[in-house]
């Protein structure tokens, strides 16, 4: 009931709609309840002489002209027939418009809601989260209930009034008759039920199985050119293959046990319908019923049958729904990010300080110990270090993507997490390692934050970026579409692009987390050089292996084992013993043996 409840809450907009919808559909099954007793009156009043009970039927064939002429023109009745028939088809179809309509509304609310709500979740949950799993919730999750809504929410309805209305009228017409139709009614409602309650474990093993699947399909396709570069492909296939083969063994399991319900139910209500012509027909030889009556009630118990039958069918759907709705509620009651937006959004100028910064993503397993130092407004701060050392869990505690335990950051004399999230996401440009690019065009990558902004500085920060001169060889130069992830250009002009998309903000803090490593040297020396000479000069830090990237900067911290080791600049590192010294040593000898076979 709780996955119910879940569902019903996003049918906002859309109750109305789908209570209309089942009052359709109630009235499509009055007209198809009304036809067998139209047929019954016939064959035992109007062919036979049996006098009609019914005052409403009396009244309905005086309508129609009568007992006497209506024997002589049956054809009217079989106009009736058709007349109901037409009415039950317009009312079945006003149902599965309206209940279409009123799904794909409620799938929309969904969608959004899951999206926005993905929007804001913090940067550690998508550090932590699968993608294709995602997408398999707002896909193949969504449309799981929405077909839910859209066919057996509103057959709910109609089987009830058909359960109600047949078992009314049968009780009314032959009492042991209706006990003899009704035996095994409870009897498939209580099997298909604790059937359906057992088996949705494996529902949601074949939902989390798919999400899996999804996920590597996912991971292949965006890296095809690594898997292709690596020759990787046979392993790429095979674990392809076994969650595949994972996938189809729980949908074939599910497959069997369906296919036991159905077989058993399909033997229980045969059986039924058997019991029902036998006696039936038993009673009508020794005039316990009318021929109509047996007629009507065998007609009637496939209407009772089949709705009953039917909720396996319902509890599948609602059981299918029901884990697709726990998994989008899994991401749903995930914590939102917290904004903030009564914080202090003040004018960054650029000046910053950590003092005795810990941090860490498990406990007792720090990243960062006591970390302490202080830039300038306007100066450039390297940080060198081993791979783990810490380097880019350090920088990315400025934009808040993570929240420091303990010490302090200040931004200008005021404590990091006092200032606005936005505000100081807004402030502080952050070039990732690995670029992101959009499938738009380059300029509409580079305006990505503000699509307002004039074309003078998308092609003033291009020139930064030492990208200009590569855009504008491309045919359509910056309307050139980059493909999905930027896959139609080079490593070094996605980089490059992505270092453009960040310095169009003018950002007062700019970070680089080792995203100068995708360009040669002479690119890396002219686009440093660039950002020197600007106007507006911003507090740089630059993480990078590369010594000669470094070497330039206003203060060096060599960073090991989430420690500050070393701090000062070139000439004062290169005077100690440490691993500055060590890594110089090592490009440097590198550097003197590639001139050496470039010469030999």
């Amino acid at each position: 009931m709780k996955g119910l409840k879940s569902i019903f809450k996003f049918m906002k907009g859309s109750k109305f709609i789908y209570a209309m919808s089942i009052v359709s559909i109630v009235l499509a099954t009055f007209f198809t309840v009304i036809g067998p007793l139209l047929v019954k009156t016939t064959i035992d009043s109007i062919i036979g002489s049996k006098e009609i009970s019914s005052i409403r039927m009396i009244k309905t064939i005086n309508f129609l002209g009568g007992k006497e002429y209506l024997r002589n023109n049956l054809w009217i009745i079989g106009i009736a027939l058709i007349i109901l028939t037409i009415f039950r088809g317009l009312f079945l179809y006003l149902k599965n418009t309206l209940s279409s309509k009123a799904s794909e509304n409620t799938a929309k609310n969904m969608r959004e809601q899951l999206y926005d709500h993905i929007q804001r979740l913090p940067y550690e949950y998508h550090v932590k989260a699968d993608t294709g799993d995602l997408i398999q919730r707002c896909s193949s999750d969504v449309e799981t209930i929405r077909r839910f809504l859209a066919v057996q929410l509103v057959e709910i309805g109609g089987a009830i009034f058909t359960l109600v209305f047949v078992s009314y009228i049968m009780f009314n017409l032959n009492v042991k008759m209706a006990l003899v139709s009704m035996a095994v009614v409870p009897i498939i409602f209580i099997f298909a039920f604790v059937f359906f309650s057992k088996v949705q474990k494996v529902f949601l093993e074949a939902d989390e199985a798919e999400g899996k699947l999804s996920t590597v399909l996912q991971e292949n396709l965006t890296g095809i050119r690594v898997v292709k570069a690596f020759a990787r492909q046979k392993y790429e296939i095979e674990k392809f293959n076994e969650k595949n083969e994972k996938y189809k063994d729980l949908v074939y399991k599910l497959i069997k046990l369906l296919a036991w319900y159905w077989a058993i139910s399909d033997f229980i209500c045969m059986m039924q319908i058997g019991a029902v012509l036998v006696l039936g027909s038993l009673w009508a030889a020794k005039g316990h019923i009318s021929l109509g009556t047996l007629v009507v009630f065998t007609t009637y118990e496939g209407m009772l049958l089949w709705p009953v039958r039917q909720m396996g069918r319902i509890l599948t759907d609602m059981g299918k729904s029901i884990v697709a709705v726990g998994r989008i509620e899994e991401v749903l009651n995930e914590p939102m990010e917290i904004l903030e937006e009564n914080h202090e959004k003040p004018e960054i100028q650029g000046n910053v300080s950590f003092e005795n910064v810990c941090f860490e993503y498990e406990k007792e397993k720090p990243v960062l110990n006591g970390v302490s130092f202080d830039i300038n407004a306007g100066e450039t701060v390297a940080i060198l270090g081993p791979t783990g050392s810490g380097k880019s869990s350090l920088v990315h505690l400025l934009p808040r993507l993570y929240e420091y335990n303990n010490g302090s950051i200040k931004i200008d004399g005021r404590e990091l997490n006092t200032i606005d999230k936005k505000w100081i996401r807004k402030n502080v440009g952050l070039v990732l390692q690995e670029p992101f690019l959009f499938a738009k065009t380059i300029k509409e990558n580079i305006k990505i934050s503000n699509p307002n902004i004039e074309d003078k500085k998308v092609l003033d920060a291009a020139e930064i970026a030492s990208i200009h001169e590569d855009i504008m060889c491309f045919d359509k130069g910056y309307d050139t579409a980059v493909g999905e992830r930027g896959v139609s250009l080079s490593g070094g002009q996605k980089q490059r692009i992505a270092i453009a998309r960040t310095i169009i903000n003018e950002c007062p803090i700019v970070v680089f987390d080792d995203s100068l490593s995708a360009v040669d040297t002479e690119t890396d020396i002219s686009i440093r050089e660039a950002l020197n000479g600007r106007k507006n000069k911003s507090t740089t830090i630059i993480i990078s292996h590369r010594i000669s990237t470094v070497k330039e900067a206003d203060l060096i911290l060599v960073l090991d084992k989430g420690k500050i080791v070393q701090r000062g600049n070139h000439e004062e590192l290169l005077k100690k013993e440490g691993l500055y010294k060590r890594v110089y040593e090592i490009q440097n000898s590198l550097e003197d043996n590639l001139e050496n076979v470039s010469v030999n």
